[in-house]
């Protein structure tokens, strides 16, 4: 069996309670991060989180189990719709910041945020910006949340415009 590459490590979310979703959130970060940095394969990736890490445990922290459905949609869906995905963050980054020099847990941040910015209609903008908000700050401490809510905030006004103009008015 191949060696399983190390997680970036992940405190558990302080700000509220993990739900089933910001779990499984949580998870597709955590799987990008590992398909991007050992080249594991998409099947290979979800087999392993869903048979060891969507029980509910993160490095020892008790979260509330991951909604697996949603888990292997933000997976597959990031990596089916990789190349529609990366222009989107590319464009919301600052300039001189290309996305290939981005942090890869970061990168993998983005990429599900955007992903399910426009591809989850159902989840409203301002709860998928706050969620990988959330997740941003499991990772990190300093400037990248800042960027995860600048970039995904730019993403979702360009990508659903209503959502805000219907705030404002």
């Amino acid at each position: 069996m191949p060696e399983l590459q190390q997680q970036p490590k992940a405190p558990a979310l302080t700000r509220r309670a993990a739900n089933q979703r910001g779990s499984a959130r949580l998870a597709a970060v955590q799987a990008l991060y590992q398909m991007d940095v050992g080249g594991t394969s998409l099947p290979a990736v979800i087999a392993e989180f869903e048979a060891h890490r969507l029980d509910g445990e993160v490095e020892g922290e008790a979260l509330r189990p991951a909604d697996a459905g949603f888990f292997g949609t933000l997976v597959g869906g990031v990596v089916e719709m990789q190349r529609e995905v990366d222009p989107l963050i590319h464009e919301a980054l600052p300039a001189g910041w290309p996305l290939k020099r981005i942090d890869v847990t970061l990168r993998a941040i983005l990429r599900c945020g955007v992903f399910e910015l426009r591809q989850r209609k159902d989840v409203p903008a301002r709860v998928v910006i706050t969620e990988y908000i959330d997740v941003a700050r499991a990772f990190f401490e300093t400037d990248e949340p800042g960027l995860v809510n600048a970039v995904l905030d730019n993403v979702a006004r360009s990508c659903r415009p209503a959502e805000f103009d219907a705030a404002t008015t």
